[in-house]
């Protein structure tokens, strides 16, 4: 039976029709079906025809696959969104719960997935996207609050673009749901001054609002630039500034992703309130910082295109449209799911489960790269295998801290290394190059999220997943930079001066994620090289004496 007031919105979805320069409208895809169309350590996107590094949630058509042309998501014969010419894919990282008392893993169940097109207030003419058009959001190797804060921004006339966070719907918010004190770097994040229901990073409450539990939020940037391959993920898009788009670009939809996680059937498990909480991305993230959302444009004809400028749906949702081009899902009993592309566990449903969880030694018939490394017990199913290594990203919780480790397991020998410690079973610790390209290594040094020590370039791009020093060193050289410096083993800084506090070698002690026989730096802590070498060390240290002997007196 259908309501009253499903039939208003229906009705009054049918009567507005097109965009609007004074005021946005919108229209919700919505997904039906038994969970996401598929879950696996797949990315098509980051890692094309291999074992992703993580697994993923992905929605969407079913010609989805390891490898995929700009045209290859067209061939679905079916989709989990509702519109029945939407073939596009839309992924995440997933999240599990980890037991406090066992340190094992559960796969934490999709609640449900809405993904919002905007048709924003502007003068531009806003057209459906490209055919293949590709989209990367948000950084997986962020363990740290953005420097831009809390709040979302999304056009440049407003500040540092920041698109993610996460939502915690409550029934009230008599308590907050980020502690008032919290600097994001104690196990949980920070509440956005404008939201007192939203934040970046995990919240330490349960989110408990009717339907609505933990909830993250991922915006996507809506200007096309035409002149840059639609495959070109890093350079294609850009946000707008002042509601618009640079001359020449294309002004698309603005999509949001709402991805929904039933974390409820946990909040007996664990107790809120006490700054921490349980919950780990599974790319091995306990803060929440390093979530990300993933895009590929596959709209058949131009069904898109209508909706722009004949539908103002709004939160009733784009199948409440009339005479959608391609029709529409009509049948709720129905799912549209693809088999896993590798044969591992990666979902177990209780913490007894997890604890004595193993994947399969061999991959499936989907997959044909080789042998696929064991997942299970207290590792987030996070592998990467590359040149003979595997890199398991191992997330250990005590009391007070949260231990972030990088197993490296090579022929004969296992190292590991942590921040704050490193170790070896073949005797051998993770070094880095003593001089790069002209710049020498000054030393480990203390970094800081509010005012990061190094800021001429902050969070440089040298490529996804593949920070070294090498790579950090010749990007700020290549920008006019003299001084270059790692962090938290996937971060790269650069700047003209050297950061002021020394810190002990020890602290800057985690693998590059691009070369895990080097170090990058650790948690808030610099390995630095600059390009006045030996003058450099000595200006440091005469620096860090001074201000000790400021200190004390």
């Amino acid at each position: 039976m259908v309501s009253s007031k499903a039939v208003v919105l229906a009705t009054l979805a049918s009567a507005v029709t097109a965009y609007d320069a004074t005021h946005r409208t919108f229209a919700v895809n919505h997904f039906y079906g038994n969970g996401p169309l598929t879950m696996g350590r797949v990315d098509p996107i980051i890692n094309p025809g291999q074992v992703s590094g993580h697994v993923h949630a992905i929605q969407g058509g079913n010609a989805f696959a390891m490898s995929m042309t700009d045209r290859t998501a067209l061939g679905a014969t079916c989709t989990s969104s509702r519109i029945n010419n939407d073939k596009s894919n839309y992924w995440t990282p997933s999240l599990y719960f980890q037991d406090p008392n066992n340190g094992s893993f559960t796969a934490v169940p999709m609640f449900y997935m809405n993904v919002y097109y905007f048709f924003e207030p502007t003068t531009d003419k806003i057209t459906q996207f490209p055919v293949g058009l590709r989209m990367v959001v948000g950084d997986p190797t962020l363990r740290t609050p953005p420097a831009t804060g809390a709040a979302s921004v999304l056009d440049h006339n407003s500040g540092k673009i920041q698109p993610i966070q996460w939502t915690c719907p409550r029934n009230n918010y008599n308590s907050p749901s980020y502690p008032a004190d919290s600097d994001g770097l104690h196990g949980v994040g920070i509440q956005d001054p404008n939201n007192q229901g939203a934040g970046v990073g995990f919240p330490d409450v349960n989110c408990d609002a009717v339907a609505s539990p933990l909830r993250a939020d991922i915006h996507f940037p809506s200007c096309y630039n035409p002149a840059v391959a639609v495959d070109n993920y890093k350079e294609n898009m850009d946000w707008p500034t002042n509601g618009n788009c640079p001359e020449g670009w294309i002004h698309t939809p603005h999509i949001f992703y709402e991805v929904y996680w039933d974390t409820l059937k946990f909040k007996d498990l664990w107790t809120p309130g006490q700054g921490k909480q349980p919950f780990v991305l599974s790319n091995g993230d306990p803060t929440g910082y390093g979530l990300h959302g993933d895009f590929l444009a596959a709209w058949e004809g131009n069904t898109l295109q209508d909706f722009i400028d004949n539908c103002d749906a709004g939160d009733a949702g784009m199948d409440t449209c009339t005479s959608i081009i391609g029709g529409k899902v009509l049948d709720d009993s129905k799912s549209c799911n693809l088999a896993p592309f590798v044969n591992e566990v990666i979902s177990v449903g209780s913490p007894s489960e997890a604890s004595s969880a193993t994947a399969a030694s061999s991959a499936s018939s989907r997959y044909t790269g080789g042998a696929v490394p064991a997942v299970g017990g207290n590792v987030v199913p996070s592998v990467v295998s590359s040149a003979g290594q595997v890199y398991t990203t191992m997330v250990t919780k005590t009391a007070a801290t949260i231990v972030y480790k990088t197993v490296t397991r090579t022929a004969g020998s296992v190292q590991t290394s942590s921040a704050g410690s490193s170790s070896s079973s073949s005797g051998s610790t993770n070094v880095s190059p003593s001089t790069i390209s002209g710049y020498s290594y000054t030393g480990c040094y203390a970094d800081n999220t509010s005012n990061r020590v190094l800021s001429g370039i902050k969070f440089a791009d040298v490529g996804l997943e593949s920070v070294t020093n090498t790579k950090c060193v010749e990007y700020c050289s290549a920008h006019g930079y003299s001084v270059a410096g790692t962090e938290y083993g996937g971060q790269c800084f650069c700047d003209n001066k050297l950061p002021a506090t020394v810190l002990d070698s020890s602290k800057c002690s985690m693998a590059c994620e691009g070369d895990a026989t080097e170090t990058c730096g650790g948690s808030l802590a610099l390995s630095v090289y600059s390009k006045s070498g030996s003058s450099s060390r000595r200006m440091a240290r005469h620096l860090h004496r001074h201000l000790n002997q400021e200190n004390s007196i």
